[in-house]
């Protein structure tokens, strides 16, 4: 086996009301004036400020920047790198789920290394780490506030920009279910399947380890078990909870092992569209895994056993397949929509999906090598 390395935050808290411990304990790591990076929602919902009083009471000052928009751009990190400037911040501090954490690594990143973001698109670009960054979640899906990858988009290029850099891995992370309660129902079904696609992404990628392999699993293993009953009441602390650790799980081992051509293909779709994340990923998810069924059919067939619909003495191609039905299933029951048309997809735009989707590092660790007519396909058999 060749070697590895396991990324993850410092310290991760997990569990109800982990919130005020965390920001207590963060009144002796020395800081003075932290960023808030939010999103416009979070802001008028008032938890931007009740975590700006909370840090205050921690002994630090905040400024609050809820100019992170869903899939963030080169713009906001830009205008929140000036704000932060401004206030004379010496940390930074995330609240939301993956926009306002891709947004905030992006500042913080530039803050400590200069130039602008687009110059750290790719694989470990940066000379040193980012400015302290705290990521509290809010949603149980992208795993941004434990990982060392940051999507932003190019608005020039109208691309989704892969910055894959330990350098951007947090300090600290929160994951406080009671955060979770209010999201509503699309978004709980797209971030839940965006959990799931990490997990087996990263199950059937060429840089899997024994420790992803088990993250990835017990992962896939609690979103089944629990996506559904997020969807329909919002208000279960326990199954939103358990949401909380399957999609830190799910991050555990795709923040190592990576992933594959599904969120190389879901980048295009939400740089060229503006399309959600989760619910591009969601559809994608079983048409890359049955292209990558041909060599990775035992490993589909462990996902099928870790969701309960594996058939005992069924060959591993026959399990495999019962996977991929699994995952339609459950993005049907928590209603995701069927195909990519559903969208606003256009067939004419396939092409440069493609063209742009075999350039994202994401692709680097799929099982299966794709052409451009590979890639191609699988975008047609998804509409």
């Amino acid at each position: 086996m060749a070697q590895s390395a396991f990324f993850i935050p410092a310290v991760n808290l997990m569990g109800e009301g982990c919130l005020e411990t965390a920001v207590q304990s963060l009144g002796g790591y020395g800081y003075r004036r932290a960023l808030i990076v939010t999103d416009s929602w979070l802001e008028k919902a008032g938890v931007a400020a009740r975590v700006a009083g909370l840090l205050e009471q921690a002994g630090i000052g905040a400024e609050i920047f809820a100019g992170a928009q869903p899939n963030p751009t080169i713009g906001n990190v830009e205008a929140g790198l000036a704000r932060l400037r401004a206030a004379d911040c010496d940390c930074v501090v995330s609240l939301g789920g993956g926009s306002p954490h891709d947004c905030a690594k992006g500042i913080a990143l530039v803050a400590a290394n200069g130039g602008s973001i687009a110059d750290y698109e790719g694989v470990d670009r940066s000379a040193k780490p980012q400015l302290p960054l705290v990521a509290i979640n809010t949603t149980a899906g992208t795993a941004s506030e434990m990982t060392r990858f940051c999507i932003i988009t190019d608005e020039s290029r109208h691309i989704k920009m892969a910055i894959v850099d330990r350098h951007v891995t947090p300090l600290l992370s929160v994951n406080d279910p009671l955060l979770m309660l209010a999201k509503p129902p699309a978004l709980t079904a797209a971030t839940g399947m965006d959990a799931l696609t990490h997990a087996v992404e990263a199950y059937v990628s060429t840089a899997a380890t024994p420790i992803t392999d088990a993250c990835a699993l017990k992962a896939v293993t609690m979103i089944a078990a629990n996506l559904r009953q997020a969807v329909a009441d919002g208000q279960n602390v326990a199954a939103r909870e358990a949401m909380a650790y399957a999609q830190f799980l799910a991050g555990m081992a795709f923040n190592n092992a990576s992933l594959g051509y599904v969120h190389a293909m879901a980048h295009q779709l939400g740089g060229f569209y503006n399309l959600p994340h989760g619910v591009c990923n969601a559809v994608l998810l079983p048409h890359v895994e049955a292209f990558n069924a041909s060599v990775a059919s035992e490993r589909l067939a462990d996902v099928a056993a870790a969701m309960g619909v594996a058939e005992s003495g069924a060959d591993s191609a026959a399990n495999a397949q019962r996977c991929l039905e699994a995952i339609r299933r459950l993005a049907a029951d928590v209603g995701i929509p069927r195909g990519l048309v559903d969208l606003g997809v256009k067939e004419a735009d396939i092409p440069t999906l493609a063209a742009n989707a075999l350039k994202d590092a994401c692709g680097l660790t799929n099982p299966r090598r794709a052409d451009q007519a590979d890639i191609e396909g699988i975008f047609r058999a998804a509409l």
